[in-house]
């Protein structure tokens, strides 16, 4: 199935979103918002193939630029404006919500995925599932301060996607993490891979969809 590719701009609220949306012809009714990690954008080589992947099943996706990445084209973001990023994914929550009449997922890789935890953490039912590409549980080298006390506030199903040589998280450090969680999960577990997801080697990709819905039941 192909779909077709758009700018999306949307300088309405009071943080803007903009990206690039991919809408399946025919559409389905579920929708997938993806966010980046601190060092990248939306056009990151694993945010596409996993928006080509759910595309493929139907699934809109918008793939989004955070409002730090919007700022400035280059550098990592601040701790003071990850309110502002959160923000930004809860507006595209509610423009996607307004556009399909399915469910909604929210996630990302690594930071992106992170401040999507974070936010459904604070608002409990705004979306349907989280999808978490290569969650930074913690900083290399620093497993005992795990940036996961947030966790059992999420009752969202979430579903996890990691690789075995990832420096910010090890599979057994993740499933304790994900027994805190305040609903169900499951852990995608992709090997000899680090925490960019093979870049371009992403065929692990068309895993997601079925192991999403499944999840999501």
């Amino acid at each position: 199935m192909t779909a077709a590719l758009e700018r999306f701009v949307d300088d309405a609220g009071d943080v803007p979103v903009r990206g690039v949306l991919h809408r399946p012809a025919p559409p389905g009714h579920d929708v997938l918002i993806l966010a980046h990690g601190a060092g990248s954008d939306h056009d990151a080589p694993v945010l596409r193939a996993v928006a080509d992947a759910f595309a493929a099943r139907r699934t809109t996706v918008l793939r989004c630029d955070l409002p730090f990445r919007q700022a400035r084209a280059k550098g990592p973001p601040s701790p003071a404006g990850a309110a502002r990023d959160r923000a930004g994914l809860r507006r595209a929550v509610e423009l996607m919500r307004a556009r399909c009449p399915g469910r909604v997922v929210l996630g990302g890789a690594s930071y992106g995925g992170r401040q999507a935890t974070l936010l459904v953490a604070e608002r409990p039912g705004l979306v349907d599932g989280l999808l978490l590409l290569a969650y930074p549980l913690h900083a290399p080298g620093r497993p005992h301060a795990p940036r996961a006390e947030h966790f059992p506030k999420i009752r969202t199903p979430a579903l996890f996607v990691h690789g075995s040589r990832d420096p910010f998280a090890t599979f057994a450090e993740l499933d304790i993490a994900r027994a805190t969680l305040g609903g169900r999960s499951r852990l995608v577990r992709v090997d000899d891979v680090s925490h960019d997801l093979g870049r371009g080697r992403t065929s692990f990709a068309e895993r997601l969809p079925d192991e999403l819905f499944a999840l999501l039941g």
